[in-house]
């Protein structure tokens, strides 16, 4: 093949989730420092947390439409530039009311980030590709949250925790500029992209591999509205499994910095390399979580099982070690379990929008992609306010983390219960 830039938008791509992360993360690493400075205590600090997703929901789907619509390219370019914007101005919070609405603000601009990556990628790989680029591209975001604690916890000790958030803004504005400079909505018009490499992307989306009896062909253009695709069974199991995935991250995202200085006692330098340890592990799922989706789908030809056997296994592993993680008090093996089941839990978002793309059109993966992430990310909502009231009002972090580990095992069932071949076939059905 003369070209690969395919692999240069999946790096733009990769970049992208792991400034997300890194963002989102920084005000849970320099909490212990922001609630004693700002007064804020662990109910208050849970909704600062949940705050950021009131926003970011809406504009899951939103942005996804846009995606649709407007291109990634767009859509991508305008909401980095708010993003870091509004990731700078948490710099000027004096109080909890100005960083409840830092946080607000900040959500609704990220929230493009998951379905407009999606977007990019089902107009940039081939469906054999699909499974290994979301993985790959999306490892990112854990290794985000990994960097997260040393970049924004040494930075907070040495200058301050305001810098921390001016220096993450100044990096999302340097992506940008590469962004629009890099990225074609489509790759037949991009000059960098050679003819081989364009049908190499395109020669198999006429017509997907299912199980069981051969092929249902693709449409040029969707024979149903929007709505026939978003209230599914499958789309809806896929949702299910993508919501106990986000309670388990952003319980971990939120918490973790507090749980291993509150509960396991740790400084803010110590916990700063700890708390790299879980997010390294889910960096790792991420891609191999990919990997093994493809590699099951080249071998058994069933676009069903191999991404469907990948989110059971990772749910199912996660619940069990998250389970562990509230029998257990002293640190080395909370950290090992919950390194297991980052690492584990991390295999499920990339095959849960593979999955959408194997069973939704092209032309409406967007829309419904921003819909299922609207869903799934109702738990950043739930998650770390519900955390945040376990801890300060007598619960603890055990009954927080058995929580999280039931809502995985249900993820897992609820998917393997609405995704299955004869709702795909009826959902993918073309009108004669």
């Amino acid at each position: 093949m003369k070209t690969r830039y395919r692999w240069v938008i999946a790096a733009l791509l990769f970049f992208a989730g792991m400034l997300n992360y890194l963002d989102r993360a920084a005000l849970s690493v320099v909490a212990p420092i922001v609630k004693a400075e700002l007064h804020i205590g662990d109910a208050q600090m849970g909704l600062l947390f949940s705050s950021f997703f009131i926003g970011y929901c809406v504009f899951c789907f939103v942005g996804g439409w846009a995606a649709d619509k407007y291109g990634p390219r767009r859509v991508f370019m305008l909401a980095g530039g708010f993003w870091s914007v509004f990731c700078g101005a948490t710099a000027l919070a004096g109080n909890f009311a100005s960083l409840l609405v830092a946080r607000v603000a900040f959500g609704l601009a990220e929230g493009p980030m998951g379905t407009t990556t999606n977007k990019a990628i089902s107009n940039w790989f081939p469906r054999r590709e699909a499974g290994r680029a979301v993985g790959l591209t999306n490892a990112g975001q854990p290794l985000g949250a990994a960097i997260a604690g040393p970049i924004v916890g040494l930075v907070a000790v040495r200058f301050g925790w305001r810098i921390s958030f001016v220096v993450i803004a100044a990096l999302g504005f340097v992506w940008m500029i590469v962004w629009w400079r890099c990225f074609r909505d489509d790759p037949a018009v991009h000059p960098a992209v050679s003819a081989e490499e364009t049908e190499w992307i395109v020669a198999d989306r006429h017509r997907l591999p299912t199980t069981g009896a051969g092929t249902v062909p693709d449409a040029v253009r969707p024979a149903h509205g929007v709505l026939h695709y978003l209230l599914s069974w499958p789309v809806l199991g896929v949702a299910a499994a993508f919501f106990a995935f986000n309670y388990v991250l952003y319980f971990f995202l939120s918490w973790l910095p507090s749980y291993f200085t509150d509960y396991q006692h740790l400084d803010i330098k110590h916990m700063s390399v700890v708390g790299v340890l879980p997010w390294l592990g889910a960096t790792l799922g991420f891609v191999l979580g990919g990997m093994l989706s493809d590699a099951l789908y080249r071998k058994t030809g069933d676009v069903l099982f191999a991404r469907k056997t990948v989110i059971m296994l990772g749910l199912g592993v996660s619940a069990v070690c998250v389970l562990a993680v509230s029998r257990v008090g002293s640190l080395v093996p909370a950290v090992a379990l919950i390194a297991i089941a980052s690492l584990f839990a991390f295999m499920t978002p990339q095959a849960c929008w593979s999955l959408l793309q194997d069973i939704v059109p092209r032309e409406r993966i967007g829309a419904t992609g921003g819909f299922v992430h609207l869903l799934a990310n109702l738990a950043g909502i739930l998650s770390p306010s519900i955390t945040g009231f376990m801890i300060q009002y007598g619960a603890g972090y055990a009954s927080a983390f058995v929580l999280a580990s039931v809502l995985a095992a249900v993820g897992m069932l609820a998917l393997g219960l609405a995704v299955r071949e004869g709702n795909v076939a009826r959902l993918r059905r073309v009108s004669a």
